[in-house]
């Protein structure tokens, strides 16, 4: 349909061939995803078309662009060349290329096809837990903090929604307003991303084998009516955290195993009796064996038993290492590196 929309709409001459066709790749991507979607019954609201101020990213996939590092210049077809910041030097061979604009801010994100660098052998494991309370609690013993990023800046966000709210809509106020909550919004998931980064890395540079659950986290926050709980979940970012580990321990030549989450929380990880418990009992207490631990600390050793297939033995329980993460400044969009107490 492409060559016939550009008769319509000579303008579609303008843009490379290339970023077309992935927009309507893109498109039909999003309807057969939709499709399988509700096949398996979830509930599917309709696709809603994205006008001008709505779409941004453009991606070059394949051809169209060239990246001169020397001169740190971004050649890209049917618009010419620029000036970039090259924040890192780019390895391996570039695939492609996507421009994307977040407010006033212009990105463009480098893919590019790098050999695998795979790190010295540690001989450890570990089994990972994630929650709410508790970022992670890992079968070591150590209880990583939730930072709740977007909860840190949720009154300001709100202030700035109201603003929004009464502005007049397309006015000079309007669209200062609305600049500034994109970037309240971009530094929130700078937050996020700087906090994940920080934590994938350091648990696959430590363990040659990660023990994690093989969540359905869309699901989690379908269920129930608690809408607390669902932008808790959601601003946790469980799947984009186990998305990091995954490729980063792909590259580093170690192994991700993703486990049935059923009855990790509920089996006893010395006895392997069931234990029921609800949400609100944060203790683990067999009255089978007598293993008394934090219900997380529990689950994580659960999960590496299961993920690494071994026989139930007998553990010793040990207090959980808490560490903290400290409340990020209002001038550094990073996160502070962890500290122990």
């Amino acid at each position: 349909m492409i060559p016939s929309l550009k008769l319509i709409n000579p303008k579609l001459n303008l843009v490379y061939s290339k970023v077309l066709q992935m927009v309507n790749y893109t498109i039909w991507s999003n309807i057969k995803g939709l499709s399988a979607s509700k096949k398996n019954g979830r509930k599917i609201g309709h696709i809603r078309f994205k006008g001008y101020g709505w779409y941004n990213t453009l991606n070059y996939n394949q051809s169209g662009f060239k990246v001169d590092q020397d001169r740190s210049l971004l050649h890209l077809s049917k618009i010419g060349d620029m000036r970039i910041k090259i924040y890192r030097k780019i390895e391996g061979c570039i695939k492609a290329v996507i421009i994307k604009r977040e407010g006033n801010r212009w990105f463009a994100i480098v893919q590019a096809d790098q050999e695998p660098q795979p790190l010295p052998e540690t001989k450890d494991v570990v089994g990972l837990d994630v929650g709410l309370t508790s970022f992670v609690v890992d079968s070591e013993g150590n209880e990583i903090e939730n930072p709740r990023c977007a909860e840190q800046s949720e009154d300001k966000l709100a202030r700035l929604q109201r603003r929004l709210a009464r502005a007049v809509r397309g006015s000079n106020n309007y669209g200062a307003i609305k600049d500034k909550i994109a970037k309240l919004h971009k530094r929130i998931n700078c937050q996020r991303d700087d906090f994940l980064h920080k934590l994938s890395r350091m648990y696959v540079n430590k363990f040659d084998i990660i023990c994690v659950e093989d969540l359905d986290v869309k699901g989690l926050k379908e269920k129930g009516h608690n809408r607390g709980m669902h932008r808790s979940i959601h601003d946790a970012s469980w799947s984009k955290f186990i998305f990091m580990l995954s490729y980063k321990a792909q590259s580093a030549g170690r192994k991700l195993i993703k486990i049935d989450p059923r009855n990790t929380t509920q089996r006893c990880s010395a006895c392997g009796s069931i234990v029921k418990k609800e949400l609100c009992d944060r203790v683990h207490e067999c009255p089978y064996c007598g293993f008394l631990c934090n219900r997380d600390y529990n689950a994580s050793r659960n999960i590496l038993l299961t993920g690494m297939e071994q026989p139930v033995a007998p553990i010793e329980s040990k207090p959980l290492h808490h560490i903290f993460v400290m409340q990020v400044l209002a001038m550094k969009w990073e996160a502070a590196p962890f500290r122990t107490r």
